[in-house]
């Protein structure tokens, strides 16, 4: 039986360290948006840079950031807020995928409209930008445009970025059409990066202008931190996050001179401001205010933060987690080798390695158990583990019959439910009728169950099996949770995970030898 003390022990490592104060956070930035609005005669173009939903990085490297955060300010603005969505063309055509929910960016902007109504939030309209009559950006032209979406197209802005006069004329910006707004907050968004984002806020500056409208830009970006050291593992963790794409972090030279002040901005950023400077002055006819890319920015990140160990902690780790997933990536073939040893040269600059994540060891170690426990059977020997809230590790491994993620599952919740080991939560009759579908039916040659299959099994047999109801409602537990697994999830595992909500890696191995199988559907 426990003691008071041991049960204060347990209570307390089953409570999450915050690092972040979201609500005062939430207070800071909107009022730190609304007085740049103010500045700009109640009209204000604001970049909206990252994730406007389900910003996962952000919660992860600190620890109380609420993922959805940037909904809640928009609701807070709703009654004073327009909001324009851009797309690049190439990133429909080449099909780019969103590495967080395995879907393409044109779907994710089509989910991204879902969502905003959801919250109560209406795309004025849609901006696809680079526009080159790509044929599948004119697909999904037409189908927004069929389900009463505003839609617009932007070509590549002619001059830019060294051609200044053309750039600011009716030969470059002026070539774009205007999109109509009402509000005097303009959000301008899109799915990730290089989304013309910018193009379209400078477009807009021009035809104000050109209308004796006045309006400004400003830059809305959560990292890096600009308040933050250069060195601090929070920005650290962001150039771990941009590696595929060679972000880096710099003291804001332009900051240090006007200001005296050290700030810490990104390349991209610090190569830019001196011409979007020179834009901004052109198409206003008067200087600046701005004199460091910092100024523009309206980022109170920084003032969130709340226990500075727990945020440098949590972002040690989310740099080990992009190794992981640039080195499962480059073993795909859908990233470069540079990306990979970026990653682990910022491991290296933490002073982390990759064993350092919690789950890597156990898991590891389940696939070497369960490879010894099969000797003399044919195929690969996984191993899965998972960190519980309260910090207990539980491990699972593969067999003929489950996928080691599934296997794993089982035994976290059976273990969260107090289930004795010998109920079962899928009766093996189940288990046997589902591998034979699999096998027979579907001709699958690997009839093991897959974590989805598992989760779908488990729900039907939750309706007569109460040890399986029981367990069922404790999935919920294992949101935010750290898992590791010893090879690439396929995507009935990877699913399945996304949906559960976990921080997954996994070491850089296919789950099977045989090129076709561990290829396909990826």
């Amino acid at each position: 039986m426990e003691t008071s003390t041991e049960a204060q022990d347990q209570t307390a490592r089953s409570i999450k360290r915050i690092g972040f104060d979201n609500a005062k956070y939430l207070q800071e930035q909107t009022e730190a948006i609304l007085k740049r609005v103010n500045q700009f005669g109640n009209k204000l173009y604001l970049e909206f840079g990252g994730k406007l939903l389900f910003d996962y990085h952000a919660a992860r490297v600190l620890p109380g950031f609420d993922p959805n955060v940037k909904m809640k300010l928009l609701q807070q603005l709703k009654d004073q807020a327009d909001i324009i969505l851009c797309i690049y063309a190439g990133d429909i055509e080449r099909r780019k995928i969103r590495a967080d929910f395995g879907i393409t960016y044109d779907v994710d902007a089509m989910k991204l409209i879902d969502d905003l109504e959801e919250w109560g939030l209406k795309v004025t309209a849609v901006v696809i930008t680079r526009f080159e009559n790509q044929p599948s950006a004119v697909i999904f032209k037409n189908k927004l445009e069929r389900q009463g979406i505003t839609v617009y197209t932007h070509r590549y802005t002619k001059g830019y970025p060294t051609d200044i006069d053309l750039i600011v004329s009716d030969e470059g910006y002026g070539a774009n059409d205007y999109i109509k707004t009402k509000k005097p907050l303009v959000i301008v968004t899109g799915p990730g990066p290089g989304s013309g984002k910018l193009a379209t806020c400078l477009s807009q500056l021009y035809h104000d202008h050109l209308q004796n409208k006045q309006s400004g830009y400003s830059k809305f970006e959560t990292f890096p931190i600009w308040n933050l050291p250069l060195k601090h593992p929070v920005n650290i963790a962001y150039e771990s996050a941009t590696a595929d794409i060679r972000d880096f972090n710099m003291i804001d030279s332009f900051h240090l001179e006007a200001y005296g002040e050290t700030a810490v901005n990104y390349n991209r950023d610090l190569e830019v401001f001196p011409v979007l400077r020179r834009i901004l002055e052109k198409i206003t006819g008067k200087k600046s205010i701005y004199q460091s890319p910092t100024d523009m920015g309206v980022n109170c990140a920084g003032f969130g933060i709340v226990d500075d160990d727990v945020v440098r902690e949590a972002s040690k780790q989310e740099a080990i987690r992009r190794y992981f997933r640039y080195a499962c990536e480059y073993a795909m073939g859908v990233t470069d080798k540079e990306t990979v040893q970026r990653a682990e040269l910022i491991m290296e600059e933490l002073g982390v390695r990759p064993e350092d994540r919690k789950v890597v060891g156990p898991a590891r170690q389940a696939a070497v158990d369960a490879e010894q426990k099969g000797k003399g059977n044919k195929g690969m020997f996984c191993g899965a583990a998972i960190e519980l809230s309260d910090g207990r590790i539980i491990t699972g491994k593969n067999s003929p019959l489950m996928h080691a993620v599934s296997s794993l599952i089982l035994n976290v919740i059976k273990d969260l439910s107090r289930i004795p080991d010998n109920i079962h939560l899928l009766s093996p009759i189940t288990i046997e009728s589902v591998s034979r579908f699999k096998k027979d039916i579907l001709d699958q040659k690997t009839p093991s169950l897959n974590l989805e299959e598992v989760l779908i099994s488990l729900a039907i047999s939750a309706t007569t099996n109460s040890a399986a109801q029981l367990a069922l409602e404790k999935l919920n537990e294992l949101r935010g949770c750290e898992l590791h697994l010893t090879h690439i999830p396929t995507p009935g595992d990877e699913a399945g995970l996304r949906h559960l909500g976990v921080n997954l890696t996994s070491d850089a191995n296919f789950s099977t030898h045989g090129f076709y199988e561990s290829c396909k559907d990826r």
